[in-house]
């Protein structure tokens, strides 16, 4: 019995609210709101996304001065690639927003404890008998000791309300035994972005946690007997029971050659993540349920005709769908377009994943934009930009959907007739998913997921192999094409072929380097380029185009040949398509000196370099005027120009 506290309800906030509460608390702690970061890493090699509040602060943790003071707070937005396959249950997703203060080199343990027990318990009113706080255990062998400091922190905080709150050290063996204050190893109360301390790099900063935890009650637990048949629950066993809604990271150390050293500060590195948060708030243990999703999970009640929740299949899928399509919202806003590689990949496989399960609800038709319509409209208060760029967003979202869809339906009835004999446990063959693949745009990601659900398993050695087949066949068939040439063999053709080398090392100038080309084709009447770009070319850019082929023409550059390894023309800066199907020696076209670095300059030696099997003219002066007719978008962040020599 508290000794003459109430402890009330907790007051219901939206999530919007919430956000702004944490930060206006941390403000009044002497705090500065800073922005949060792009989803996409600047200067840091280590990682495709931001998978956590810490990534920008790095340089801050080590002793670098931040131009704002010892004092941040934010909401930072992170994505996390390696979830994907955790989506669907109710408490996990790929995109989701961490609140983060920052102490560097300024307060500590005593602050941040009572700081972390007054929001949780003053500010969002949360019952204290229902939190719950994990500590370090401390490892002899590192020479990092035990954290006592922090938990007995957490006891005294206990105390003013009337709790005595039992320090236990292995719950993950014997239980909780009625404690509150838990300690683990370094498997959960450590952290660092490279995780235990074994894995963390030479100069990674890190350091022991200490984590927060809501209950929302033992009967959540209970269903899941087999697993208490075989160990105890605890705070850390995930048996539905316990929400991990924060994390107090102390981070002191750095890693060195000697073992473990302390950082030149002390650094407090808060992270609660968000929508977690107001799960407690909302006193249910699915975050698909909090507010953020409403309007979300409204549009796809009304295309679908299905109640979320109802069926376990379904609500599967309407979590998939949420959590997938928000995501693909912000990265497409930070510049991760559609495409096959890097941060573009993880993009279109949210956007096809979506289109997947949105089959399973009964939503067969276009779908997507209107959900991300409901992201924006929730999130555009505090991230502006998703309103700025709301017409991009839908453009390249509504593009990748209508790519994919054209061949999903198809591609799910080859699976199902060429699987319907097959049995749980079973092998799909490699031929078929390299098939699936290859003709219907389905990822090898897509088609395990796929397999996965019938309980059968995908032949990823014979999937392998057929893909290598199949690219020895392509590189075959390239260099046909090259050593053959065009459509045919007239001057004309060649002509365009040469002029195709000078558009391309003019986009690279204007555009930047991401301009590279994704293909082309020739007729006698007209040249059409395929290039890397994530917006229109305005009407300036075209003409500046236009302007600089020209002008390479009139400069009458020679153009000459020679063969060489791979290697060599790399390092001699020339460019290219399909370089993983290029043989060890290549032919290399030099349009201007052939001594000379390629530039894309009309007043420079050399305007050109790139490999390719011809056939090229002597003198770019034969090609007349080169003239741009259309420039037109291809798919997402792909786009085409069309043009003539006259």
């Amino acid at each position: 019995m508290f000794l003459g506290i109430l402890v009330t309800q907790a007051i219901m906030f939206t999530v919007k609210d919430l956000r702004q509460k944490y930060l206006d608390f941390f403000k009044s702690k002497g705090h500065i709101i800073v922005p949060s970061a792009s989803l996409l890493p600047e200067n840091d090699p280590t990682t495709l996304f931001t998978g956590s509040g810490m990534q920008p602060m790095v340089p801050y943790l080590l002793g670098a001065q931040h131009p704002l003071g010892t004092r941040i707070v934010d909401s930072q937005k992170c994505f996390r690639s390696q979830d994907i396959d955790d989506v669907g249950d109710n408490r996990h997703t790929v995109f989701f927003e961490m609140l983060g203060n920052w102490s560097l080199g300024d307060y500590f343990k005593k602050e941040q404890i009572a700081w972390m027990w007054e929001f949780l318990t003053n500010e969002l009113n949360l019952d204290p008998r229902r939190l719950y706080f994990t500590c370090f255990r401390g490892n002899t062998d590192l020479g990092i000791p035990r954290d006592s400091e922090s938990a007995e922190l957490w006891t005294k905080h206990f105390k003013t309300v009337g709790i005595e709150a039992a320090i236990i050290d292995f719950p993950e063996r014997d239980g909780m035994k009625d404690g509150r204050i838990f300690y683990y190893d370094e498997t959960k109360n450590w952290w660092s972005r490279a995780g235990v301390p074994g894995n963390m790099p030479l100069g990674e900063p890190g350091g022991p946690d200490t984590e927060m935890f809501w209950d929302f009650g033992e009967e959540l637990g209970l269903h899941e007997k087999s697993v208490h048949a075989k160990k105890p629950c605890h705070v850390n066993c995930d048996c539905g029971r316990f929400l991990e809604i924060g994390n107090n990271v102390f981070m002191q150390y750095k890693k060195t050659p000697h073992g473990f050293e302390q950082l030149p500060q002390k650094n407090v590195d808060f992270g609660g993540g968000l929508e977690r948060l107001a799960a407690a708030v909302n006193g249910n243990p699915d975050i698909f349920l909090i507010d953020l999703f409403a309007t979300m999970r409204h549009v796809l009640v009304g295309l679908s005709g299905k109640k979320y929740g109802t069926n376990e299949k379904e609500t599967y899928a309407y979590r998939v769908i949420m959590d997938h399509l928000r995501a693909a919202t912000f990265l497409v806003n930070d510049g991760a377009l559609p495409s096959n590689k890097d941060q573009g990949y993880f993009t279109r496989r949210l956007i096809r994943r979506s289109v997947r399960f949105a089959h399973k609800l009964g939503i067969l038709n276009n779908f997507c934009g209107q959900v991300v319509e409901a992201v924006i409209a929730e999130y555009g208060d505090h991230y502006a930009e998703l309103v700025t760029q709301k017409d991009f967003i839908l453009a390249q979202i509504h593009t990748e959907e209508e790519k994919f869809r054209k061949t999903l339906a198809q591609g799910l009835k080859i699976f199902e007739e060429r699987t319907a004999k097959l049995q749980s446990g079973d092998i799909i063959a490699g031929v078929l998913a390299f098939d699936l693949y290859q003709s219907y745009g389905f990822p090898i990601e897509v088609i395990d997921e796929l397999a996965r659900e019938r309980g059968l398993y995908v032949d990823r050695v014979g999937f392998e192999k057929a893909y290598a087949e199949h690219k020895a066949k392509s590189r075959v068939g390239a260099e046909q094409k090259f050593a053959g040439g065009l459509a045919d063999h007239s001057e004309i053709s060649t002509q365009y072929h040469t002029a195709t080398h000078l558009l391309h090392a003019t986009l690279l100038r204007i555009l930047g380097p991401h301009a590279t080309q994704r293909g082309s084709n020739i007729t006698q009447e007209r040249m059409r380029f395929d290039f890397n770009h994530p917006l229109k070319m305005t009407p300036e850019e075209i003409k500046q185009a236009e302007d600089l082929v020209n002008a390479a023409i009139a400069h009458d550059y020679l153009v000459s040949w020679a063969e060489m390894s791979f290697e060599e023309a790399q390092a001699k800066g020339a460019i290219g398509l399909f370089e993983d199907k290029y043989q060890s020696k290549v032919k290399v076209y030099t349009v201007g000196d052939i001594n000379a670095k390629a530039l894309a300059d009309p007043s420079s030696p050399t305007y050109s370099r790139e490999v390719c099997g011809g056939p090229h003219v002597e003198h770019t002066g034969t090609l007349g005027h080169f003239r741009i007719i259309k420039e037109e978008a291809v798919s997402a962040g792909v786009r085409r120009i069309k043009a003539v020599l006259e």
